[in-house]
């Protein structure tokens, strides 16, 4: 399918605005950068905990991020994870030690804004030396006089049903627990009457302090740079170096304008925006390669013509081909970034901007490179060759002749 056909378009000629487009908003994005400090990094990158919460029902992410907002201060983040009814929860804490404190503030949260244990412990909470305490009492009343190590004995069996999967950690109804072995039926009576059970469960809280952080950022960084570096070196082969040079440039100019957009509109970098930039790298990178590729062709069967007339004409010769894969690709992330809620924003965003930035780079930023190189080198030819065809003047100083004097003969008288 070509939209395009047989277009004469100038580009190039019109490569200014765009070049002074890349460089506001490489200014802006610098300054805002400066002004805030650095990027804003999300809990993946500057530490805080992570809850992995499962829900007996299908839980909404939204609900659960404005009743955490609303009792938690610092950032939040809710992400589902695919296929199941478990959140991944990130909260921002200072240390360690607040790990669990933590823990309980966002278990009491999700109880108040779901439904929790109606003042009763939660069975989903427990362990098992307090399950077995807490059935001695209700069991005793029912004609039960168990020994503590029967007592742990049943605790063990009831707790060990209720965390294999694919309960893992989770259960709608005590009578569930009918069918697990070597129970009585008073430690089911026991349960109804002593336990409630939550809607949800806090199934691990971990930390991701500081430094494993900085390693996150480290790793990021490097994967950029390493696929960068591969990325010119596959072009520097299948094309001249200065083509890979100008599509490092040209890809590097897409990512920072990038996350100086970010910093301006004030969005996270998350793992995930991460994931979105190296997606981006990846992108650019494909769109020069095919106008570079395009030039390569022209260049055998046009010698008369110069570099931006050609160049000029692959860019016109993969319009339609241009056009198709940004505009499909652009309309897709759109509607995640409209539709795709907070999870997917930034990785959205990412994806929206650069695309846009992207795909003018290979046109307006990567060619005009190729284009002022070669004809710095041809200027220095040029400038060399007249060097050499010019006749040579010795620049030793020439012997003086010697001054030839006239004899003047006296006539003899």
């Amino acid at each position: 399918m070509q939209i395009f056909a047989n277009t004469n378009y100038d580009f190039l000629g019109k490569k200014m605005p765009f070049i002074l487009a890349s460089l506001l908003l490489l200014a802006a994005g610098f300054i805002s950068l400066a002004l805030k400090g650095g990027p804003r990094y999300g809990i993946d990158f500057k530490g805080g905990t992570l809850m992995y919460v499962k829900f007996a029902k299908p839980p909404h992410e939204d609900e659960v991020r404005k009743a955490l907002s609303d009792k938690i201060k610092g950032e939040i983040s809710v992400q589902r994870i695919v296929g199941s009814n478990e959140l991944m929860i990130g909260t921002e804490i200072a240390g360690e030690q607040q790990l669990e404190a933590e823990r309980t503030h966002v278990r009491d949260t999700l109880a108040a804004k779901f439904g929790g244990a109606s003042g009763k412990p939660d069975f989903h909470a427990i362990g098992r030396d307090a399950l077995a305490e807490a059935l001695r009492t209700p069991m005793q009343n029912l004609g039960q006089n168990l020994s503590t190590e029967q007592l742990q004995d049943i605790a063990a069996k009831l707790l060990t049903y209720r965390d294999t999967p694919p309960r893992s950690g989770l259960i709608s109804n005590f009578d569930e627990l009918k069918n697990v072995e070597g129970v009585p039926s008073q430690a089911i009576q026991a349960l109804k009457s002593e336990f409630a059970l939550s809607p949800f469960v806090i199934r691990s809280a971990e930390m991701v302090g500081p430094k494993i952080g900085a390693e996150l950022r480290q790793q990021a960084i490097m994967a950029t740079l390493f696929a960068l570096g591969g990325m010119l070196i596959y072009i520097a082969l299948r094309f001249e170096w200065i083509y890979g040079v100008a599509a490092v440039i040209a890809v590097f100019h897409d990512t920072i304008v990038t996350i100086g957009l970010f910093s301006i509109f004030d969005k996270e970098i998350s793992l995930t925006v991460v994931a979105a930039l190296l997606t981006l790298v990846g992108y650019s990178m494909n769109d020069t390669i095919v106008i570079f590729d395009r030039v390569r062709e022209n260049v055998k069967t046009m010698r008369r013509q110069s570099l931006a007339e050609i160049i000029n004409l692959s860019v016109n010769q993969t319009l339609s081909r241009t056009f198709l894969a940004a505009g499909l690709t652009f309309m897709t992330v759109l509607a995640l970034w409209i539709f795709g809620g907070p999870v997917l924003n930034g990785f959205a965003f990412a994806l929206v901007m650069g695309i846009i930035v992207g795909t003018y780079s290979s046109v307006f930023i990567a060619s005009p490179i190729v284009i002022w190189w070669h004809d710095r080198m041809s200027a220095r030819h040029r400038t060399a060759a007249a060097v050499s065809a010019a006749p040579r003047v010795s620049s030793e100083p020439r012997e003086k002749e010697p001054v030839r004097k006239e004899k003047t003969k006296t006539a003899r008288k």
